[in-house]
């Protein structure tokens, strides 16, 4: 019977974690999948949701499709490796995030009203993980934000939080201030102290940057996504007009590949 259904093409969520219990068989399963454990998984995961992301921005449903399989796969490994942990199963996973919604939504199941902004609406959100926060005996502000989260990015939860409670600069310009008085601390770094010191300065100053993104109401890891893409666009043009010279950027010097950028730039790319 669960030959049929790992065979089955409609078989559903049913049909994949057959297909994952089968494949984490210690008696018949793949050995590799055996040897897996949360640890050896977890890269996998997070760069599955980096694929579903970049799918996204490249505007590609065929892809998205496929990558959003894979990242369901994660969870679905995941879970069955807690599960034989006897931690907990995957309906508790589900289980949990269907009340999580239903209890951070009382506007929509609930008896509170839907005339509210999308800003007060994420207020609310804040406010009901606060309290789920305080339920779970967590005192510290920054407590659970997740360590392993790209810097950038983490760096943006971690103001975030602190702003909550009013660690926070009141206007712009005094970040912009502080860009400056980073950005002269590390030209100083690099002219007088030891390496580990100028990546500590320009840790600082990445750190700031991060939170002129947030009072820009700028996504800095999307941001600095478009200028990698820029970045690659601009320096494919240069490689593709040298090698219509039939020549590489080896061939080439600073000045004409600076000629080159600017063409590019000038053509939008």
């Amino acid at each position: 019977m669960k030959d049929a259904l790992i065979h089955d093409t409609a078989g559903g969520m049913p049909r994949l974690l057959e297909i994952m219990r089968r494949l984490r068989d210690p008696e018949t399963g793949c050995p590799w999948d055996i040897e897996q454990s949360f640890e050896t998984i977890a890269p996998y995961t997070i760069e599955e949701a980096y694929e579903v992301a970049d799918a996204i921005e490249r505007g590609s449903m065929e892809d998205l499709r496929g990558e959003l399989g894979d990242l369901l796969l994660q969870v679905v490994y995941h879970g069955a490796m807690a599960e034989e942990a006897g931690a907990f199963s995957f309906d508790d996973i589900v289980r949990g995030v269907a009340d999580k919604m239903v209890a951070r939504h009382p506007h929509v199941f609930g008896d509170e009203s839907r005339e509210k902004s999308a800003e007060q609406q994420s207020r609310d959100w804040e406010a009901v993980k606060a309290a789920e926060r305080a339920g779970r005996a967590q005192t510290g502000v920054l407590e659970d934000v997740a360590l392993n989260l790209p810097a950038l990015m983490r760096a943006e939860k971690l103001q975030k939080r602190a702003a909550r409670v009013g660690f926070d600069w009141p206007e712009i310009g005094q970040v912009l201030a502080k860009i400056a008085e980073e950005a002269g601390e590390l030209a100083e770094a690099r002219d007088t102290l030891p390496q580990d010191r100028i990546a500590e300065e320009m840790g600082d100053l990445l750190f700031v940057m991060a939170n002129l993104a947030r009072h820009l109401k700028v996504d800095p890891e999307v941001a600095l996504r478009g200028a990698n893409a820029k970045f690659s666009r601009r320096f494919a043009s240069i490689e593709a007009e040298l090698a219509r010279q039939g020549r590489s950027c080896d061939e080439s010097d600073l000045e004409e590949m600076d000629a080159l950028w600017d063409r590019a730039k000038a053509r939008g790319l």
